[in-house]
C-alpha cells in the first residue's frame, strides 16, 4: 500500500487503522441521505445503529466518534462516581485511553493480571470484587477485551467469558467488552459476533480497524443503557449533526468487510510463521489467532535502528515497548506484501547483526 505521507510505496503494518475507505465507502458517503442526528433525524445513522445492535444481538446502539469515547461512555454509564472498575493489566482501556474514567468520572481502576490467553484467573477476579463494607469502593463493572490487543491478538474463548459471566452475575456486577475487533474474534473462534456479545452487558466495537471505515465506533446494549450512553456522548462532546455522511461508510463496512477478515488472519499467520523460522526473532505462535503479530527481535538488534531500517526499506511496523514489535494485517495488504515483509525483516535484521539468518521460502 502507499502511505498518504509519502509517494514511495510503503507496506504499512503499524495498525489496521491506517486503512483508507474503499471506493464503495466513498461512494456511499457522497450519496448519503442525512438529517440532524441530535433530533434523531439522520436516517443513515439510525440504520447503522439498528444494524449494529441486531448484528450483536442487543436491543439498541449508538454511533460514537471513537473506540475510546465508546469505552469511556460505557464505563461511566455502568458506574457511579467512587465506583471501581476491574480490568486487565494489559487492557487497552487501562493502557491507551488517557485515564478517562478516573479523570472524568471518578471511577478508579482495579487491575487483575491478564493471562497469556487474554483472560483472567477466575479466583483473582472473584477476590477483586469488593465486599459491601463502608471502607471499600463498590465494584461497579468488569471489563474484558476481545480480541486482546496486547496479548497478541488472541481471541478470548467463549468458555472463559461464560465463566466470568457466572461470577459477575452471582455478585450482581455488569460486564462490558472492549470489542474493538470483535468481528476478528468471531472469525477466529468460528462463531457469531452475537454469541460473543451475549456473554456481556455492553460492547464497544470499532468501524475503523479491521472493517476499514474512516470514522467511528458503536456501543450496543439495552435500550436503557444506550440512553445513558447517548447522554454521556453529548457530555463528552461527541454529539454530531449530519453524521450520516460517515455512518454510510460504516454500513458498507458491515456489509462488505466482515466476511473477508479471515484473509487478514491467514496473512498474519504466514508472517508469524516466517518470523518464527528466523533465529533472530522470537514469537509466541500460539497466540497469533487474528490479524495481530507481536514478536521480539534478538537482543543484539537495536530496536530503534531496526524500525528505522525497515522504514528505509519500505516497511512500517509499531514499537510495542517491552513486548517488542507489532505487525497488523488489513485489507490493503496482499500476499506479495507478506512475502516482501518477511524479506525486509530478514534483510534488515541480518544487516544489523552481521550474520545470515535462516528464513526458508
Amino acid at each position: 500500500m502507499t502511505t498518504n505521507a509519502d509517494s514511495q510505496q510503503m507496506i504499512d503494518l503499524r495498525s489496521d487503522t491506517v486503512t483508507r475507505p474503499t471506493p464503495a465507502m466513498r461512494e456511499a458517503m457522497a450519496s448519503a441521505v442525512v438529517g440532524d442526528d441530535q433530533y434523531g433525524e439522520d436516517p443513515t445513522v439510525n440504520l447503522l445503529e439498528e444494524r449494529s445492535a441486531h448484528l450483536l444481538g442487543k436491543e439498541a446502539g449508538v454511533f460514537v466518534t471513537s473506540g475510546t469515547m465508546g469505552n469511556l461512555s460505557s464505563v461511566l454509564a455502568h458506574c457511579k462516581r467512587g465506583d471501581e472498575v476491574i480490568l486487565g493489566h494489559e487492557s487497552h482501556i487501562l493502557m491507551y485511553e488517557a485515564a478517562g474514567a478516573a479523570t472524568l468520572g471518578s471511577v478508579s481502576p482495579f487491575t487483575v493480571r491478564n493471562t497469556r490467553w487474554g483472560g483472567f484467573d477466575l479466583e483473582e477476579v472473584t477476590n477483586a470484587i469488593r465486599e459491601d463494607r463502608e471502607v471499600f469502593p463498590p465494584t461497579g463493572l468488569l471489563c474484558v477485551e476481545n480480541t486482546h490487543n496486547r496479548c497478541g491478538g488472541v481471541a478470548v474463548s467463549l468458555d472463559h467469558l461464560r465463566e466470568l459471566r457466572e461470577i459477575t452475575q452471582r455478585r450482581g456486577i455488569p460486564m462490558h467488552m472492549d470489542g474493538a475487533r470483535i468481528f476478528n474474534a468471531a472469525a477466529a473462534l468460528q462463531t457469531s459476533p452475537a454469541e460473543i456479545a451475549g456473554m456481556v452487558d455492553s460492547v464497544q466495537f470499532c468501524l475503523t480497524k479491521g472493517l476499514a471505515a474512516p470514522v467511528g465506533s458503536l456501543v450496543v446494549g439495552t435500550r436503557e443503557f444506550i440512553t445513558k450512553v447517548r447522554r454521556l456522548r453529548k457530555m463528552l462532546g461527541g454529539a454530531m449533526r449530519q453524521s450520516g455522511v460517515v455512518a454510510a461508510a460504516g454500513i458498507v463496512a458491515l456489509d462488505t468487510m466482515i466476511d473477508r477478515l479471515p484473509e487478514d488472519h491467514r496473512r498474519a499467520r504466514q508472517i508469524a510463521e516466517g518470523i518464527g523460522r528466523n533465529p533472530l526473532f522470537s514469537i509466541d505462535l500460539d497466540v497469533v489467532q487474528s490479524n495481530i503479530v507481536v514478536f521480539q527481535p534478538d537482543a543484539a538488534i537495536d530496536k530503534s535502528r531496526f524500525i528505522q531500517g525497515l522504514k528505509q526499506e519500505g516497511l512500517l511496523v509499531s514499537d510495542y515497548g517491552l513486548r517488542g514489535l507489532r505487525i497488523v494485517t488489513h485489507y490493503e495488504i496482499s500476499d506479495e506484501d507478506v512475502k516482501s515483509t518477511l524479506e525486509m525483516l530478514d534483510h534488515v535484521a541480518t544487516s544489523i547483526v552481521g550474520e545470515p539468518a535462516s528464513v526458508p521460502a
